[in-house]
């Protein structure tokens, strides 16, 4: 949900004229889908990286408008929370220029808005959530000034009727409200886009899904939310608790949240945005001028405004997206379930095994899907956020099984060979998947050492709690700096 919107109240008018209009949307996009009215022949990838700003105490900085300005690029915009940013890395194929490329490009497009943050006294942190975030941090005061943050939590508690309830059992044990959905903006996250052709769609989407449990295991890197140790990848929970529209007898009827794993596999991508119109009320009923089957009809490219944006108002962890580049509509995966950081380094490993293990899982004569339950696919994700890379999930053939071991065994081999089918050479595969090779072999990635660094301080007995979050989080800094992949990262 990119787009500036203004503040205002919605009336019942507005909310008929929009489910005509998202109606008429999904009209026309079926007709484009049968059509083929789409861009074929160019895949590409693209990349958002969400961050923290953070103080020279690396406390949280509100300074994302300040920030923002002294960046002074498109590619950088606000988040919900005045403490975050977001850079949208321009989209590319994905063997161009080979993954030294695309890093160098990423590490410069960081390092120069450290440069410019740093005339705020800001430094910029990637990491799935900012360890010395305090509950005080995420009140109404640190929602961004854009209207469109404040239009969004009064709708989500206009929907909601009471105040949001989290609770989550870990080490410890966290129980508390909140009034906004700010505490939504503690979760930073690292989106991998993917185009493909519509008649596609249906079978990435449905990989992305198999796999979304085992990547949020090896990636890892948000144990700690309001000063509690909890899940390895406490963004999940907490992303699905922040934004939910539903009190709890509303729950126990069945309504679907609205950040959503799904339920079934899909056939095609019309069905998930089908799916949108016939169970999500519309947040941000908002109606464009154009008329989308007029347009279509011109032979011109419908924006499908109102469609789109009740798909950025329903989070699920793959979502379809359909958008106009250059002229041409095209349709792409947004993998949206892993934490942001530690390096880049790490980043562009997490999305080598992505992409790879994707394409190959595609391409299998029986597919993974055809031999595994939603369920399972939904629970892995849940068992992957609470013991991370210490986790055991279903797969088929193999039973539950450590996370390492089936990485090893089965899925790196698949992500090899997917990466080879797309044109990705040895040299290149290798540094790349390396790095989850060695994650595997070591047992560490971000929540781990987190966690290890937090108790090394707080056993050390000179540091309370919240200063030993403080410490580790300032050396967390200074090793994502060095882009070190984080299983090399040392605790002593």
């Amino acid at each position: 949900m990119g787009r500036d919107v203004p503040a205002l109240v919605f009336t019942r008018e507005d909310r008929r004229r929009y489910r005509i209009k998202m109606q008429e949307c999904l009209d026309v996009l079926a007709q484009m889908l049968r059509e083929e009215r789409f861009e074929s022949g160019r895949p590409q990838v693209g990349l958002e990286i969400e961050l923290n700003l953070v103080d020279d105490e690396a406390e949280p900085a509100m300074r994302n408008t300040e920030v923002l300005d002294a960046i002074a690029d498109p590619a950088w915009s606000t988040e919900l929370g005045r403490f975050n940013l977001e850079i949208n890395v321009a989209p590319r194929r994905l063997t161009e220029g080979g993954p030294d490329a695309w890093e160098s490009e990423i590490r410069a497009a960081l390092n120069h808005a450290e440069e410019r943050a740093g005339s705020a006294d800001t430094r910029l942190i990637m990491i799935g959530i900012l360890p010395t975030l305090r509950q005080k941090d995420v009140g109404e005061g640190a929602l961004s000034e854009n209207a469109r943050y404040r239009l969004l939590n009064d709708q989500v508690f206009a929907a909601r009727g009471e105040d949001l309830r989290i609770e989550m059992d870990g080490v410890d044990r966290l129980r508390t409200y909140a009034d906004t959905i700010t505490p939504e903006a503690a979760c930073t996250s690292t989106q991998f886009h993917l185009q493909v052709e519509p008649r596609e769609f249906a079978r990435y989407w449905n990989a992305a899904q198999a796999i979304a449990g085992v990547q949020v295991a090896l990636a890892a890197n948000s144990p700690f939310l309001f000063g509690k140790e909890l899940w390895h990848e406490s963004r999940i929970p907490l992303f699905e608790q922040a934004t939910d529209t539903r009190p709890q007898e509303i729950k126990v009827q069945g309504v679907r949240p609205r950040v959503w794993f799904g339920e079934r596999w899909i056939t095609s991508v019309f069905d998930l945005f089908e799916e949108n119109l016939r169970y999500f009320p519309a947040l941000l009923p908002l109606c464009d001028e154009q008329d989308p089957a007029k347009t279509l009809d011109q032979g011109d490219i419908p924006e499908l405004g109102e469609l789109t944006l009740h798909n950025g108002t329903i989070y699920r962890w793959n979502r379809p997206v359909y958008a106009v580049a250059h002229d041409q509509p095209h349709v792409r995966v947004e993998n949206r379930c892993l934490p942001a950081g530690p390096t880049v380094a790490d980043t562009l490993a997490n999305g080598a095994f992505y992409y790879g293990l994707t394409r190959a899982l595609v391409e299998e004569e029986r597919p993974v899907w055809s031999r595994m339950s939603f369920q399972a696919a939904e629970d892995n994700l849940h068992q992957a956020a609470r013991h991370g890379i210490e986790a055991r999930l279903y797969w088929p053939g193999t039973g539950e099984v450590p996370v390492p071991e089936l990485v090893l065994r089965r899925l790196l081999p698949l992500a090899h060979r997917g990466l080879e089918r797309s044109g990705m050479d040895e040299a290149w595969r290798e540094p790349l998947l390396g790095v989850i090779e060695q994650r595997c072999v070591t047992a560490r990635n971000g929540a781990v050492w987190q966690k290890e660094t937090f108790h090394r301080f707080a056993d050390a007995g000179h540091a309370g709690r919240h200063e030993a979050l403080r410490r580790m989080t300032q050396l967390y800094i200074d090793y994502m700096h060095l882009n070190a992949p984080v299983h090399t990262w040392p605790v002593d």
